[in-house]
């Protein structure tokens, strides 16, 4: 399992120890509200059973990927990321999708996302990755801003989603 990292970031002038621990099943029911409120800002409808099963599915079978969260001193969760292993044709390597990243609205700002970012990558190189990938939405600026902020480059893509088809009856 890759260390926890353990960082000081300023927060009105005190300092503040914020850990970044892996999402296990001992500590999963302190980061389902900050994933609820992730997938309500995506719009998406929570499911606490649903998410139980599926983030409890990535616990315990690390060939999926791996996640972790930030805590503070108190074990308040106050972000997270999740990263899942994945493999590309065209490169025909493993590729690291860094699929989620969330911070808590109210601690936004304070460098709680650059570090999960940051800690998802050294993991992911550690992994014999070559880096991560991820997608945002197009207006999501404040998060662009911490991307664009980091030596990552941007590409344009399209992504297009079929689902619920019956195709059989397609012409």
């Amino acid at each position: 399992m890759y260390e926890c990292d353990v960082w000081i970031r300023r927060d009105g002038g005190t300092a503040v120890t914020v850990s970044i621990i892996p999402v296990t099943m001992a500590n999963l029911e302190i980061v389902l509200p900050l994933i609820a409120d992730y997938q309500t800002f995506y719009h998406a409808t929570p499911d606490i059973e649903r998410n139980r099963a599926h983030f409890g599915a990535l616990v315990t079978t690390p060939a999926l990927g791996a996640q972790w969260m930030a805590t503070t001193h108190t074990g308040k969760a106050i972000g997270f990321v999740t990263a899942y292993r994945t493999l590309s044709s065209v490169s025909a390597a493993k590729r690291c999708l860094l699929n989620d990243l969330y911070v808590a609205p109210d601690q936004r700002g304070a460098g709680v996302g650059r570090q999960l970012i940051l800690h998802c990558t050294n993991w992911a190189l550690s992994e014999g990755y070559p880096g991560v990938y991820w997608e945002t939405d197009h207006d999501n600026y404040t998060a662009q801003k911490l991307y664009d902020s980091l030596p990552t480059s941007r590409e344009a893509v399209y992504i297009y989603t079929l689902q619920g088809l019956d195709l059989t009856k397609q012409g």
